[in-house]
């Protein structure tokens, strides 16, 4: 049976009227992630940076798993029914493979518990459909772990544009290339496979950031090519992207050209990359244009628009500090029922649509139309099995 989820479970009064009891803003709240890979890691140490939640358990079945969960003084389980019956937790991170996200994300919001899963949130916008519908109709929460939004950089760049600093939004010039060593693919094969490109694999951060400061994209076009190292995945691809606000997107990605120009490289964001004084997005608008991430903010000395009167660029400040420690705060801020996602299942839903899109594009030399995926009657009723 399905339970009801309140954000107010932690104090019975908080239910009655959905204000918060001091009691339920006191309470360290039980975080509980599943999978220790590099992003599960990476999880648990942002959480241990936060005063008012605290990692509760571990779920992983592997010797790493339970070891990790010794070192940090948490209890391992095997699965997420044995999790939810011996020690159920306030909120849940799914750092598993991708195929495991809609199945162990259904369990979680089946138990009434919130969830912040790994992007993408499926292997396809259809499987993720369903676990979509299942927040939607039972109003658990449900976030998708697109965490560069998080970044104060980005938030900056969404405030600039959202002000109507730029004027009419009329294009956007995404580039995203880098060189990824053979190493990277021998020590995990799949890496090698159809589907496993840079398209699903790096391109998806990139889309959401423009769907997040462009908007939605409406219509793709793309062209891609083999992988000159001899695998089954593409290592280039190019697309045009049609904004529902008029603009026009045009991005190429690839793991295989040497160059400086990706977000890895140019925001500083993680410290295992070596940073270069570059951008990788430009966005122009009617009055002026921004480049991201140095947040460069062009316009004409006398306000208007004049390619005979001089132009120049202002640096935008902003604050720094760390995305995935950010996302953690607000899952738990979402978890009290205090905020709203940033990032909900329904946007990572887009974003993996706008993906797919740029493959079949590719595949098929077709435009792709996008169009919003509807919550059915069917989806409603197995909710309510």
């Amino acid at each position: 049976m399905r339970i009801a989820y309140c954000p107010t479970k932690l104090t019975s009064e908080r239910c009655a009227d959905g204000a918060l009891g001091g009691a339920a803003l006191k309470k360290k709240l039980k975080i509980a992630i599943a999978g220790v890979g590099l992003v599960g890691k990476r999880h648990a140490a942002s959480l241990a940076q936060l005063q008012e939640s605290a990692l509760s358990a571990i779920v992983d079945p592997s010797e790493d798993g339970s070891a990790f969960a010794a070192s940090a003084g948490v209890p391992c389980y095997e699965t997420l029914e044995a999790l939810f019956d011996k020690n159920a937790p306030d909120g849940l991170v799914l750092a598993t493979p991708t195929p495991l996200h809609v199945g162990q994300g259904l369990i979680a919001i089946d138990r009434g518990c919130p969830v912040l899963v790994e992007k993408p949130l499926g292997t396809t916008a259809a499987e993720a459909l369903a676990l979509v519908a299942a927040s939607e109709t039972s109003g658990v929460p449900l976030l998708v772990g697109h965490h560069r939004r998080h970044n104060p950089l980005i938030q900056k760049a969404h405030q600039v544009i959202s002000a109507g600093d730029l004027g009419e939004l009329r294009a956007v010039q995404a580039t995203c290339w880098f060189y990824k060593p053979d190493a990277y693919f021998d020590q995990a094969p799949w890496r090698k496979e159809k589907g496993a490109g840079p398209i699903s694999v790096n391109l998806v951060h990139d889309i959401d950031l423009l769907r997040y400061l462009c908007g939605e994209v409406k219509t793709v076009q793309a062209l891609t090519a083999p992988s000159r190292r001899g695998y089954a995945n593409e290592d280039v691809a190019g697309a045009v992207l049609g904004f529902a606000n008029g603009a026009v997107g045009t991005l190429t990605v690839s793991d295989s050209i040497a160059a400086p120009w990706s977000w890895e490289l140019t925001s500083r964001e993680y410290p295992i990359y070596p940073p270069t004084p570059e951008s990788c997005y430009l966005i122009g608008g009617s009055t002026g244009s921004l480049s991201v991430p140095d947040l460069r903010l062009w316009s004409h000395s006398d306000g208007a628009p004049d390619w005979w009167t001089p132009i120049s660029a202002s640096s935008l400040t902003r604050a720094a500090s760390d995305p995935l420690v950010n996302q953690m705060a607000h899952f738990t801020s979402v978890v009290r029922g205090q905020t709203a996602p940033l990032v909900s299942g329904r946007e990572g839903l887009r974003t993996l649509q706008v993906i797919e899109a740029i493959q079949k594009a590719g595949e098929t030399g077709l435009v792709q139309y996008i169009k919003d995926l509807q919550v059915t009657e069917k989806h409603k009723e197995n909710e309510g099995a």
